[in-house]
């Protein structure tokens, strides 16, 4: 699909995420808590990489304060130049601190953790599809490191936004889970 085309894709889904109501995101925040601590792959995860959600995205700040408090290794991503992404370890969510990207970020002195040492990766997604593939912001850094481990990778959604289909591309990587306020699918 042409990058135009993506980019209306992003504002239509944005102009739908925006004009939900306050209780259904909170319901659904609190739906994905408690869907994703009972994630048999979430209990078994030593470490973790999770995004830090803004504006009306799923929220994440809950699930990496769980598993902090249960003594999981919690990373976020630091972003680079050229779509390059790393893993950061954090042991309290006050070192996130906001980015180039206008994300909060660990900063770079931050323990640096092999894609290989991740167990469970929490993919962001301005949307995804029933087959697991996202629409992501543009920049490739997911698909880029979702390539390099073999992480368990778990995409949040929100039951009314899940589409039928999503238009993707030879690089997209789907995820292995997608979990809604209502439940998982796993994919192969």
């Amino acid at each position: 699909m042409h990058s135009s085309a993506k980019k209306y894709l992003r504002r239509l889904i944005a102009d739908e995420i925006n004009a939900l109501p306050a209780e259904y995101i909170e319901a659904s925040n609190q739906g994905l808590f408690l869907k994703v601590l009972l994630l048999r792959e979430f209990i078994d995860a030593r470490s973790i990489m999770i995004y830090h959600s803004v504006k009306r995205e799923p929220d994440t700040l809950g699930i990496a304060r769980a598993a902090l408090s249960m003594g999981k290794t919690v990373s976020f991503p630091l972003c680079f130049k050229e779509g390059l992404m790393q893993a950061r370890a954090v042991r309290d969510l006050a070192e996130l601190r906001p980015s180039v990207l206008g994300i909060p970020a660990p900063p770079e002195s931050a323990p640096l953790v092999n894609p290989d040492d991740l167990d469970l990766i929490v993919v962001p997604a301005i949307t995804y599809d029933k087959n697991g593939y996202r629409l992501g912001y543009g920049g490739g850094y997911y698909d880029r490191y979702l390539s390099l481990t073999s992480a368990f990778s778990l995409g949040l959604a929100r039951e009314r936004m899940v589409r039928d289909d999503l238009p993707r591309e030879p690089h997209d990587v789907a995820v292995r889970c997608l979990m809604t306020e209502s439940g998982g699918v796993l994919f192969a």
